[in-house]
């Protein structure tokens, strides 16, 4: 794996990064600096998605016969790395990222033809429907069931931590279609493609961070066409591994991990010891600055090898669950130690002054105003796309032969 920078890599960067320059707004920019969650706010982000399709980059990990740019594992990481540097905003990646792969590996022909343009364009806007009340990580459990009747599915249930469900109109759902043998036997793959039907509503649930980013979905008597089904009854375990492997690794968490590490460096030169010293120049702090950024250079290796196997047609494997774990493990870290520096200018409670367009001004320095919010929202990056525990006994199983 040679990933050193030829002159053609080198102009492929210098392309992307004046295209970012010039066509990212300074809305853009403040959407995507008062970011807290792993999502931007959605409208901020969607006009960033939208101004990367009018260029054909919206959804930079797809071949060009799906209507990808087709990049190179490099290119790829060139892109994110300049995205993640410049301060892009981060647009709900649920159908480009996740249901997007699916449909191209175990879609129709009339389901990709239909459904991935709409994702490419920003037409459709996908939420994810695995976790439930009393099932998330171990979705074999999961309870909400499809029943068939004639050429329809009738689904009832529902789904939590929703990620955006509020703005989705449809949703890539895991149902139970049959209780018969191993629980993993009877889960299918389907799509809901109308969230204004009868039957479905949407609850908000507000995070510690004082967001509405997540949601539990309700299903009652919903039906919903058969054609809709991602490969075959009862075989939705294996769509859905397929589907996590890309939620888990498909992304590269290092590049903001390095812009996060920026971010914290100008912090802590910025802030003071008790004795009024910079806290850039404590050296137990500056050495765990230095340990994040070993241990994100680290994982950058990994993530790299990853979109090799991407682009040669292998999943990432095993490799996701290592990049989920050490990835959401830095990215606590980072938000810990930058809520560390700013001491107690991160305790007042700003939702206003970290809105897009508002006028109200920060209490405290800027650089304080999302350090307790990021801190509060990340504490889930362990858990969600599977908890970190699964993760090890998933690599524990594929890698150490336990």
């Amino acid at each position: 794996m040679d990933l050193s920078l030829t002159e053609e890599d080198v102009a492929f960067r210098d392309k992307v990064r004046g295209w970012i320059n010039d066509n990212l707004t300074d809305e853009m920019r403040d959407g995507a600096r008062l970011t807290t969650g792993p999502f931007s706010d959605f409208e901020i982000g969607m006009k960033w998605f939208r101004t990367l399709a009018s260029r054909g980059w919206s959804a930079a990990t797809w071949p060009s016969e799906f209507g990808g740019p087709g990049w190179s594992p490099l290119q790829l990481y060139i892109f994110n790395a300049e995205c993640a540097a410049a301060g892009t905003p981060v647009p709900l990646v649920m159908g480009v990222q996740m249901v997007g792969p699916v449909l191209m590996h175990f879609g129709t022909p009339r389901q990709q033809e239909y459904y991935l343009p709409r994702i490419l364009s920003g037409e459709d806007i996908w939420c994810q429907g695995y976790s439930e009340p009393g099932s998330g990580s171990d979705l074999a459990s999961l309870k909400t069931r499809a029943v068939r009747d004639g050429d329809d599915y009738v689904i009832n249930g529902s789904k939590i931590w929703t990620t955006f469900a509020q703005h989705a109109n449809r949703m890539f759902c895991l149902v139970r279609t049959s209780s018969e043998g191993k629980a993993q036997e009877g889960i299918s793959f389907i799509l809901i493609d109308d969230f204004d039907a009868p039957g479905i509503t949407v609850d908000p649930i507000i995070t510690m961070a004082g967001d509405h980013e997540v949601n539990q979905v309700f299903f009652e008597d919903v039906r919903v066409p058969a054609s809709n089904l991602v490969g075959r009854e009862n075989d939705g375990w294996t769509v859905a591994k397929y589907l996590l492997e890309f939620e888990r690794g498909g992304n590269s968490y290092s590049p903001g991990l390095h812009a996060s590490l920026a971010h914290l460096k100008a912090v802590a030169r910025a802030e003071r010891d008790g004795d009024g010293r910079r806290l850039i120049d404590d050296t137990t702090f500056r050495t765990r600055i230095a340990e994040a950024e070993c241990d994100t250079l680290a994982l950058e290796h990994v993530e790299k090898q990853a979109l090799c196997a991407l682009a040669e047609g292998r999943t990432p494997g095993a490799a996701s669950s290592m990049m989920k774990v050490r990835g959401s493990e830095i990215l606590q870290r980072a938000a810990e130690l930058t809520t560390e520096a700013v001491a107690y200018h991160a305790w007042p409670d700003q939702k206003a002054a970290r809105t897009v367009g508002s006028n109200i001004s920060a209490v405290g320095p800027e650089h304080a105003l999302t350090a307790l919010p990021r801190h509060l929202n990340h504490r889930a990056a362990t858990i969600y796309a599977g908890s970190n525990e699964i993760q090890r006994n998933i690599i524990a199983k594929l890698v150490l032969g336990l």
